[in-house]
């Protein structure tokens, strides 16, 4: 009976230590989290907001856009620029090194003012490429802008949240 405990405890600890060498080397395991275990989360964070700064309706409807690069505003139909400085937003992405990312903003966004009144925000744009990518530091830099669009009977100082999601490619 002795013969026959040891090589079924050796066997035990054999099929023990291959199970624990397997794991180390498993590059499909997941983490608790469902990421995988060598896999560092994306995480996005939002240096400068997306500014129109001050505009006034002179007709029925208007537009003032933000270019995402040169974060030069335009304005169209019956809106004016009162002055002050438009700014672009801009973020930074951080993840695993050199891994291609997908950043995706809405198509639309309802702005709304303290008196309860509504703007749209929409054609939100990036200056990244169509295929952005992590640089050696786990990092990338953007920058963003969009259309902000009123009606005349529109006023007020208009916010939102601009929901942007990132998710490795």
């Amino acid at each position: 009976m002795v013969r026959l405990f040891l090589p079924v405890a050796a066997l035990a600890l054999l099929s023990q230590s291959a199970a624990a060498a397997g794991q180390e080397a498993c590059r499909l395991c997941f983490g608790s989290d469902g990421t995988a275990a060598a896999e560092r989360p994306l995480a996005i964070e939002i240096f400068t907001d997306l500014s129109f700064s001050r505009l006034a309706m002179t007709g029925d409807n208007g537009s003032a856009a933000i270019d995402p690069q040169s974060g030069a505003k335009r304005i169209e139909g019956g809106m004016i620029d009162l002055g002050g400085m438009s700014v672009q937003g801009h973020g930074r992405v951080t993840g695993m090194p050199q891994r291609r990312v997908r950043v995706d903003l809405p198509h639309r966004v309802t702005m709304s003012a303290p008196d309860g009144t509504n703007a749209e925000l929409s054609d939100l744009v990036t200056d990244l490429p169509a295929n952005p990518v992590l640089d050696a530091a786990g990092n990338l830099e953007f920058t963003f802008g969009g259309k902000l669009n009123l009606r005349s009977s529109q006023g007020g100082n208009f916010r939102g949240r601009i929901p942007i999601s990132v998710d490795y490619n």
